[in-house]
């Protein structure tokens, strides 16, 4: 057995060796930030000319009982753009994770509860954005805003 337990933790201290936090939260920013730039790509036509039919959506789909669907719909498609660039680049890592975890927690509850597994998914890859930042390969960390960071 023992030798068994020698080979696991070997190949454990191999993994956090090739995969350091910093590539993790590097996934995990470009991961998300794909899923939320690719849906607010299907809202707008041009660069970033709101459709007629993501109104509509927001009218019906995805009608909120405290917001104004033309506003919900402006708020959407700009945060759906704006936070995925900036996670992209590792900038102000932390409040656009949180934006985009209210924008998750928003459409879990009001739009479609029923995704629960796909929404659990995207708040996996968020929560450790909001927790620990984008890692020394962002710049957050380039500029100073967050220090380097070590795996526990």
């Amino acid at each position: 057995m023992a030798p068994l337990i020698s080979v696991y933790r070997y190949l454990t201290d191999l993994a956090g060796r090739v995969l350091p936090l910093s590539l993790l939260l590097l996934v995990s920013r470009l991961g998300i930030a794909a899923v939320f730039f690719m849906s607010g790509r299907t809202k707008v036509d041009g660069l970033l000319h709101i459709t007629d039919a993501t109104y509509e959506l927001f009218r019906t789909d995805y009608a909120l009982p405290f917001m104004d669907p033309v506003v919900a719909a402006h708020i959407a498609t700009y945060s759906e753009h704006l936070f995925p660039i900036l996670l992209t680049v590792g900038f102000l890592t932390r409040p656009s994770a949180l934006a985009l975890l209210g924008m998750t927690s928003v459409i879990e509850i009001f739009v479609y509860p029923d995704a629960w597994p796909t929404h659990l998914s995207w708040a996996g890859l968020l929560l450790p954005l909001v927790a620990l930042g984008g890692g020394n390969w962002s710049c957050d960390r380039l500029i100073g805003l967050e220090k380097d960071q070590r795996a526990p």
